[in-house]
């Protein structure tokens, strides 16, 4: 299991990054748009669809609904943050993390207020999916210094997410004690979150120095810390949801990792919170 894990990442990180840097707008737009149709079928099976055509439904739906929300800003002269509904749905997301983590820190006792609605279970996945949609439009070409800034601001939060999650593995092995959730996810602990938060802040400032992100430190770290922490909530909800469905992996389309979910799930939290802090709030 561990060699497949390793030849798919090997195979996947350069055509992400590569994808990052050399697709057009409409084709990384039309692309991201496949990612959340995929991770809607797989939401399907979270929100309690049993039945494999209900979820191929949701999937065309979710991709119909991005590409009628995206075109219109595609054609449009104005840059993505001038469209109010950009800014609306991620700023939307603060709010939805903010209720996620009051239902991770309470389940399974908050669990009888979502377990047997379909439609709230859809409509967290529609707040989950939508601003990390738009997260990655905003960090990838809401930025017109360069066709590349855009570029490097996305990478940084994806080496962020995936750093921290290396720190906060290796720390919580070596000094893990305290369960951070033991009832959604027994294996995290304290220790390993606050070493993915040093390992974050490193990063930060490494690329303030090396890469052309054009931000005060100060500003960078602040957001960088907040991503990271939303990063492990987005990890906990999605661990919480698995747990109330009794599956393990959200899928099996990614060989060794799992699902699509179970790869972004981290990134569905951290994108847009980051993109909403860097350019709404600061």
């Amino acid at each position: 299991m561990l060699k497949l894990r390793i030849i798919t990442a090997l195979i996947l990180i350069p055509l992400v990054i590569a994808a990052l840097f050399m697709l057009p707008p409409l084709p990384f737009a039309i692309m991201t748009i496949a990612v959340c149709m995929l991770a809607a079928w797989e939401w399907g099976q979270l929100a309690g669809l049993g039945t494999p055509v209900q979820r191929v439904v949701l999937a065309i739906v979710c991709g119909v609904g991005l590409a009628a929300l995206y075109l219109p800003t595609y054609a449009s002269s104005l840059p993505l943050l001038a469209h109010p509904i950009v800014d609306a749905f991620l700023l939307a997301s603060l709010g939805w993390w903010c209720l996620a983590l009051l239902m991770v820190l309470f389940y399974p006792a908050s669990a009888q207020f979502w377990h047997k609605s379909y439609f709230l279970r859809l409509i967290f996945g529609v707040l989950t999916l939508v601003p990390f949609f738009w997260g990655m439009l905003v960090l990838r070409f809401g930025i017109e210094e360069n066709s590349y800034t855009g570029a490097w601001w996305l990478l940084y939060v994806m080496f962020l997410v995936w750093g921290a999650d290396s720190g906060a593995y290796a720390f919580g092995r070596l000094f893990g004690k305290h369960k951070l959730a033991p009832k959604v996810s027994p294996g995290k602990t304290l220790e390993g979150m606050f070493g993915g938060l040093a390992m974050s802040a490193l990063l930060a400032w490494l690329f303030s120095l090396y890469v052309p992100l054009h931000i005060s430190f100060n500003t960078l770290l602040i957001c960088s810390v907040f991503a990271v922490l939303a990063s492990v909530l987005g990890d906990l909800t999605e661990s919480m949801f698995k747990r109330e469905a009794g599956i393990k992996d959200s899928g099996n389309l990614i060989p060794g990792h799992g699902g699509v979910l179970d790869r972004i799930d981290s990134l569905t939290a951290a994108i847009p919170v980051f993109a909403c802090l860097v350019f709404l709030v600061f």
